[in-house]
């Protein structure tokens, strides 16, 4: 629970940052005469959008198993995930149009004080994103990791534009619009990170398998329990920040039923006390052949 404490305050962390750095880029922005920097700004209030949509996630999914919802509320995990996928392509969208545009309209180099911002920007993102996915990957937090890539793509954005001021700084005349050149180049970044991080989130509501390695411990586990003669059928599905199994073990045919229930409540144990976060396991008795 204490990854979990740590994932839900550097989210509130997040929030935070964004609005403060939010106002500090479109403050900036407008004075500095780079309407990238604005349009940055701009994005980054849909981070504390997306920041909220986390932190409810997360509040939700630890939530105990009840009469309407018997496996728990880890759904409510890469639902999250789900709509912070879809809110970074839609801040991907917003700063590729608005780069477009102001590409067509040339407009008055940047002031050089935007550097100074846009720097102190990325290295606070970069700092974000390291913290959040390093807890993200811990809990194996859909969510969470698709907040850490939505601060890495800001980082990546202001970086962008730090150069491509850099450039109109130094090139002068004709090359006013290069920020908005090196914002639209980061939007394909930040694309191809959004449905990245979409198809993860659909993939875990669609119950999708999270893959052989796992299974393969789960069946190691299974058959180092004493009397268990052999493994059947395994299936695995995540649910937030656990893992759902059922699993088919065979044991002698002689065996009681008592002892039969002693090895299913032998392999729970063995599942439940892993390092994969198992958080249900239905075991299925058969008689070994």
């Amino acid at each position: 629970m204490s990854d979990l404490h740590t994932g839900l305050r550097l989210t509130g962390t997040g929030i935070v940052a964004n609005a403060l750095l939010a106002a500090v880029k479109i403050v900036t922005g407008v004075v500095g005469n780079s309407h990238a920097l604005v349009a940055d700004g701009v994005e980054s209030t849909a981070d504390i959008v997306g920041s909220l949509i986390v932190w409810g996630g997360l509040r939700i999914s630890v939530r105990p198993p009840d009469e309407k919802h018997p496996f728990g509320h880890g759904k409510a995990e890469p639902v999250a995930g789900v709509l912070v996928s879809l809110a970074l392509l839609t801040a991907a969208g917003f700063i590729a149009f608005h780069s477009i545009h102001e590409i067509r309209h040339p407009h008055h180099p940047p002031a050089w004080y935007t550097l100074v911002v846009l720097g102190v920007v990325v290295a606070v993102k970069e700092w974000l994103f390291r913290a959040v996915h390093a807890v993200g990957s811990d809990l194996d937090s859909t969510a969470l990791q698709g907040e850490a890539w939505h601060h890495r793509s800001d980082a990546i954005t202001s970086a962008a534009v730090f150069m491509g001021i850099l450039v109109a700084m130094v090139g002068g005349v004709g090359y006013e619009s290069a920020d908005d050149w090196a914002a639209l180049l980061a939007c394909g970044f930040i694309v191809w990170n959004g449905f990245k991080l979409l198809a993860g989130a659909l993939d875990e509501l669609m119950d999708a398998s999270p893959g052989e390695a796992v299974e393969a411990h789960l069946r190691e586990l299974a058959a180092a329990v004493p009397r268990v003669s052999g493994i059947g059928r395994v299936r695995v599905r995540k649910s937030g920040m656990g893992l759902l199994v059922d699993i088919h073990v065979k044991v002698p045919g002689a065996m009681t039923v008592h002892e039969g229930h002693d090895v299913a409540h032998a392999v729970e144990d063995a599942m439940s006390g892993s390092r994969l976060r198992v958080g249900y396991v239905s075991v299925h008795i058969e008689p070994a052949r």
